[in-house]
């Protein structure tokens, strides 16, 4: 069974459930990975795939392809733009908003930016589009930072997501992290929503944490995985026991089997 706790979004409940996190670390040995493998190897694909929380959470139901816009690209921007600030915390968040913006739009005149990159779509916008692009990551920043500097722990602004290509099943798992929370020789993630959590939170998060146990070096796991819903006033979060990591495994794959079961319904 899922431990997932529901908290109010709150500087001390955060905390609260940082310090409550569970103290026994949870590996991935080589025997796990071959498994996930084995069963990615069972659902055929003939393309390579991308397998996220997002499309767990819509069981594996078909979604409309990417494009950028406001809402896409706040995210990218407005986390690259803390590092800047936790690198130089005399930097306003507006001002490391505009810096980003200005070193992704260099990259797209100097031709260093590839087409449909974030660069070259900024480099398309207009100075009002541009404009609400910056308002909306200084929105996300602003949500992020808030939550950071309630924490009573050291944190990190990752400066990736994790990635995890399942070997010999042409599958790349990705797993979303907004802050990485270290707690002695354990890690605690926290992942920024926007809106309101839906009944399918629960195993996005869940996915979210087995991906990021399977891109360690080691296979450790977080010890807890928390969901922030600013926006709603709500955490979520969910443990990193071998339960959960096996339930967020199961998820992955049967995500994987609906992908292909549709794209067989429409190919028929």
């Amino acid at each position: 069974m899922t431990t997932l706790l529901h908290r109010r979004h709150t500087a001390e409940q955060l905390n609260e459930l940082i310090e409550s996190a569970p103290k026994s670390l949870v590996a991935l040995n080589d025997d796990h990975r071959r498994s996930l493998s084995a069963r990615f190897r069972g659902v055929a694909s003939n393309e390579h795939r991308r397998v996220d929380a997002w499309s767990v959470e819509r069981a594996g139901q078909p979604s409309t392809p990417f494009r950028w816009g406001p809402n896409t690209a706040r995210r990218t921007i407005g986390n690259a733009a803390l590092r800047r600030v936790a690198f130089r915390p005399e930097l306003l968040i507006c001002d490391a908003v505009h810096f980003e913006i200005d070193d992704l739009l260099l990259r797209a005149v100097s031709g260093s930016a590839r087409a449909g990159s974030l660069g070259h779509w900024l480099s398309c916008l207009n100075h009002p589009a541009l404009a609400l692009v910056s308002a909306e990551a200084m929105n996300w920043a602003t949500q992020l930072m808030e939550a950071a500097q309630g924490l009573s722990y050291p944190w990190l602004i990752p400066a990736s997501d994790a990635y995890y290509d399942v070997a010999t099943a042409r599958t790349t798992l990705r797993g979303r992290r907004d802050l990485v929370v270290e707690r002695d020789a354990s890690r605690v993630i926290i992942r920024l929503r926007a809106g309101a959590p839906g009944k399918s939170a629960g195993p996005g998060l869940r996915s979210d944490m087995t991906i990021d146990a399977l891109a360690n070096a080691d296979g450790i796991a977080p010890a807890r995985f928390i969901g922030l819903w600013p926006e709603a006033g709500v955490l979520l979060s969910v443990d990193g026991t071998m339960s959960d990591l096996r339930a967020g495994a199961r998820d992955l794959v049967r995500t994987a089997v609906v992908q292909r079961r549709t794209r067989l319904a429409i190919a028929a």
